[in-house]
């Protein structure tokens, strides 16, 4: 059988699909997406006789933003709550060493970095 694409025997063909997803981003094209078919959706309503303006608003409001909105500040959620933990962690680590970030912030008066110079009698 003759074969027209070069194939790696390393490179296992189940690994193609997930070389460019990133667990961490939300999946912003299905929202894109939906939110693209909602507006056709409110625009068919908008434009078809027996349709409304107010059905099409409602339409996109109900169909399309309103699950949009609660679906991204759902599969937002672990990075908020990442991003306050980290918050949370720096605010310790100041609590714990809080001289240690600003000069002079401890409690013991500062001390002259160069002796004074004294005059010979």
């Amino acid at each position: 059988m003759f074969c027209l694409i070069g194939v790696n025997p390393e490179y296992h063909i189940i690994h193609v699909a997930l070389q460019h997803f990133s667990p961490h981003h939300p999946v912003y094209l299905i929202a894109i997406g939906w939110l693209y078919v909602v507006l056709m959706m409110s625009v068919a309503e908008a434009t078809n006789t027996t349709g409304t303006v107010l059905g099409a608003i409602f339409t996109f409001l109900l169909y399309g933003l309103g699950p949009v909105a609660l679906l991204m500040y759902i599969m937002g959620t672990p990075a908020r709550k990442r991003a306050i933990r980290l918050r949370e962690e720096a605010e310790r680590r100041e609590q714990v060493a809080p001289g240690s970030a600003q000069p002079d912030g401890g409690s013991e008066a500062s001390a002259d970095a160069v002796a004074p110079v004294r005059k010979e009698p």
